[in-house]
């Protein structure tokens, strides 16, 4: 007779042990990001954050988004560094734009198969962008699903919450003719059109290496997304904006 044996969720393609070298792994990062109001730390059920004093009618202002198939570039180049960066951009970016300062972000991190290395490289990226935010990390999730993702894949969420004393929320409604438009320099792409530009290289056969003003095409291609959140909440305390929009 055949033995029976006790299936493990190693057979079914989780490693428990992976998971668990990742988190011991990030903490250092997600540490760095603390600020005031973080009453937790990461591997609890839920996140604590206590809202900051000073406020009469705080308002809270929260944004959710990805980093799209720049994620398909950042696998086929190995360059998974700034990817992180992106997510937490893409999300506290939304934020500032109504006038609101990030408190705390969340991320989403899946694959098929967990290679820690790569989700340490994305996730310290994470915690570089809170940083350059002034965000706490205080959580997240990391899930390993076999048969959703094929091979090297994975994919990125993020969201993340800001607080505006209501008197000072910016949603457009001052903008009147005469107003001063001022445009603020990006740092490449940033993390929208690259179904575009993929479908661009792939029909002009551009090589990834080329030298594009003095650096590889791929570097510029995966250049972070900027974060303006400490510059424009510099600029809310010296000047009344009257509207403001993340392109």
């Amino acid at each position: 007779m055949t033995e029976k044996r006790s299936l493990t969720y190693r057979d079914a393609g989780v490693d428990i042990d992976a998971g668990d070298a990742l988190v011991d792994r990030i903490k250092p990062a997600a540490a760095r990001t603390q600020r005031p109001g973080v009453l937790s730390g990461l591997g609890g059920f839920g996140a604590l954050f206590e809202l900051p004093s000073g406020y009469r009618e705080p308002v809270l202002v929260s944004g959710t988004d990805g980093v799209g198939t720049k994620l398909r570039l950042a696998i086929e180049s190995g360059r998974h560094e700034g990817v992180g960066v992106d997510l937490v951009a893409m999300c506290v970016n939304d934020i500032i734009v109504q006038g609101a300062e990030p408190l705390f972000f969340l991320d989403y991190y899946a694959s098929g198969h967990l290679d820690v290395d790569v989700a340490a490289t994305v996730i310290e990226g994470i915690a570089k962008g809170c940083e350059l935010a002034s965000c706490a990390l205080i959580g997240g999730e990391t899930a390993e699903l076999p048969g959703m993702y094929q091979g090297d894949d994975y994919d990125l969420a993020g969201f993340s919450v800001g607080i505006v004393e209501k008197s000072r929320l910016i949603d457009g409604s001052k903008v009147k003719d005469g107003d001063v438009v001022i445009g603020l320099s990006s740092s490449g792409l940033h993390s929208n059109g690259y179904s575009l530009a993929r479908k661009v290289l792939e029909v002009s056969g551009a090589d990834h290496a080329m030298n594009l003003n003095g650096a590889p095409l791929i570097e510029r291609l995966m250049a972070p997304t900027r974060i303006y959140v400490k510059a424009l909440l510099n600029l809310l305390d010296e000047i009344d904006v009257h509207a403001m929009a993340h392109i």
